[in-house]
């Protein structure tokens, strides 16, 4: 466990890629991302609260979530699923309530390495350089380690369970 998340904030384009390696099965994987009971529980900095105020994980769904820190501020998202099969793809929208009409299209592929193991692979793209800046700037990537060090952890729990 604890491999690193590689992201990529290239020159020049409204991109943001990333990679992340987990020592789990693509299935246990995408379950914690359709499962809203679960998602809550990894989703974000370390010491935030994450409360699923909507969530249709399908093809055609959508969702709307809000995160909530140690000082009580609030932050909303919100998107639609365009895309989602088992243990492949998701493809959806991504929209930050402080950020509103600034939307993001968002691929996320779930590869299966054997041997119980798995990689997510994201691509994110923004409407210009500027919000792609915005949103790397934003606290996103230490958000995200923290978020995949929490479903590591929740996933190993299940397992001793």
């Amino acid at each position: 466990m604890g491999h690193p998340l590689h992201l990529a904030v290239p020159d020049g384009v409204p991109y943001i890629d990333f990679e992340r390696e987990l020592d789990f099965p693509v299935a246990e994987v995408f379950r914690a991302h359709a499962d809203p009971a679960l998602l809550g529980q990894w989703l974000g900095l370390r010491g935030t609260h994450v409360e699923v105020d909507h969530w249709d994980f399908r093809t055609g769904g959508g969702y709307h979530y809000h995160h909530t820190g140690p000082d009580g501020v609030s932050y909303s998202f919100r998107g639609v699923l365009h895309t989602v099969r088992e243990n492949e793809l998701v493809v959806q929208t991504f929209e930050f309530g402080g950020c509103p009409d600034s939307v993001e299209l968002e691929f996320l592929a779930f590869e299966d390495l054997g041997d119980g193991r798995c990689r997510l692979r994201g691509h994110t793209i923004h409407p210009s350089l500027e919000a792609r800046d915005g949103m790397a700037a934003s606290g996103m990537e230490s958000g995200m380690s923290d978020g995949y060090e929490r479903l590591e952890e929740l996933l190993a729990a299940a397992r001793t369970r």
